[in-house]
């Protein structure tokens, strides 16, 4: 048999420039960076399949007929200017470059669920379950679709025709149709509501923890909104030895899920995944796109017992990532791996909750002769504002930061944020006392 000839491939870099001068680079570099990965992989399996191809004109239109779809995809880029870094509307968390190109490596065919070392099966999302443990000092790890997913697997692998105990202060109702409640009596649980709004004691975890029926305690992050005033709880420590000499598992829906920067604006009130295990939870899941700075993803750590448990229901694969998905995560949770520091640099929402308010005031600057060029008539305005992390962390707590204020003549507040959002790409900010306002801590990332 012959063997299988492939042409000269020059470096990315070095493509990248043919592209632009080509005139392929007008929907982006990034977005030009796929297109090449995409034609090259088709070139090399027609290489491989015997028709061997050379990176000519014709390869070229290719490329360019890969891009022309770009444009017309309804899901496409936009302009962050709310202020809200992790905006749920917005997508939540960009990613990491890393993790842009760990996800471009295996749009085509990946190593997913096979050893390269036997060719036997291997199992999916192994690199992520043990980055997890490493990372939170769990016993093991597991990553489904998304934390609302995480939440009704675990309840239903372990409270399934049981009972589930809830603190009425934390039967939250996130979004338009999720509601604790409801998670509950969906996983097929009964629901235990124990204190008051404001108000819980040991006791009363004590003289719920009577019913042999109950199978979990459940802790939920409240997300959107804070009690305040006369409250009191007792300690997750405190709970957690009484869950464990009641023989009954104790899970903390954690939300958020601070992994690195808890020291950072915003994110200091929140509760660490590493403070969850370290209180005694049996259990703690969080979202992979919120503090982590990842995609969308639900991850639980814990007990390996517990885990493997969640890991063999049905549901787990009916919640399962796709490998795109996973590539992604694996690399944002590389850059964690990495230290601290390093999270903060590269995985981009931690870095924009980093951001000083002198360099703030800088991008505000710079913002304003950028939204010049687009918007030639507009009035813009250094002002400070304050942003907020979003996505239920710290939901009152401001980041104070710089911005820019935006009027035009002859247009309301209301119209000058519709002609924003019908740039491309679309811009998004805050329409506040009769001007729109521009946050540079979000939108000058892009």
């Amino acid at each position: 048999m012959d063997p299988i000839k492939f042409p000269s491939i020059p470096p990315m870099n070095d493509l990248l420039e043919e592209g632009a001068r080509r005139g392929l680079e007008g929907e982006g570099r990034e977005a030009l960076r796929c297109a090449l990965d995409s034609e090259l992989e088709a070139l090399r399996n027609d290489c491989r399949g015997g028709h061997f191809r050379e990176l000519d004109d014709a390869f070229w239109d290719k490329v360019s007929g890969r891009l022309a779809v770009v444009p017309d995809v309804e899901l496409g880029p936009a302009v962050n200017g709310t202020g809200v870094v992790l905006h749920t509307n917005l997508g939540r968390a960009p990613w990491p470059e890393e993790a842009i190109e760990a996800a471009a490596r295996v749009a085509g065919y990946g190593v997913l669920e096979v050893s390269p070392q036997s060719g036997a099966r291997g199992r999916r999302g192994g690199g992520v379950s043990d980055l997890l443990a490493g990372l939170t000092g769990a016993e093991d790890g597991l990553a489904v679709n998304n934390n609302a997913g995480a939440v009704l697997l675990t309840l239903l692998a372990l409270a399934r025709g049981r009972k589930v105990v809830v603190l009425r202060g934390e039967q939250v109702e996130i979004g338009g149709s999720y509601r604790m409640p409801e998670v509950v009596e969906a996983a097929g649980a009964e629901m235990v509501e124990i204190g008051t709004t404001n108000r819980v004691h040991l006791k009363d975890f004590e003289r719920a923890l009577e019913d042999p029926e109950v199978a979990c305690v459940c802790r939920v992050h409240p997300s959107n909104f804070e009690v305040r005033g006369f409250t009191s709880e007792p300690s997750m420590e405190e709970i957690a030895q009484l869950c464990k000499a009641r023989g009954v598992t104790l899970y903390w829906d954690l939300g958020s899920g601070v992994l690195s920067g808890s020291e950072l604006p915003g994110v200091t009130d929140e509760p660490t995944v590493a403070e969850g295990l370290t209180a005694g939870c049996d259990l703690v899941s969080f979202s992979g796109d919120k503090l982590l700075g990842g995609p969308q993803s639900g991850l639980i750590v814990g007990a390996a017992p517990f885990v493997a448990r969640l890991r063999r229901d049905m549901l787990t694969r009916c919640l399962r990532l796709d490998k795109t998905i996973l590539a992604g995560l694996e690399a944002t949770l590389r850059l964690h791996a990495l230290g601290e520091e390093n999270a903060r640099i590269r995985i981009p929402s931690l870095a924009m909750l980093s951001l000083e308010e002198d360099e703030l005031r800088r991008r505000a600057e710079a913002l304003v002769d950028f939204v010049h060029d687009l918007l030639p008539e507009a009035n813009c305005e250094v002002v400070p504002v304050e942003g907020r992390v979003g996505s239920g962390a710290s939901p009152l707590t401001p980041l104070k930061g710089w911005g820019v204020r935006l009027t035009q003549p002859g247009l309301s507040a209301e119209e000058l944020s519709d002609v924003l959002r019908n740039l491309s790409p679309p811009w998004f900010g805050r329409v506040q006392e009769d001007a729109v306002l521009l946050d540079a801590r979000t939108a000058i990332s892009t």
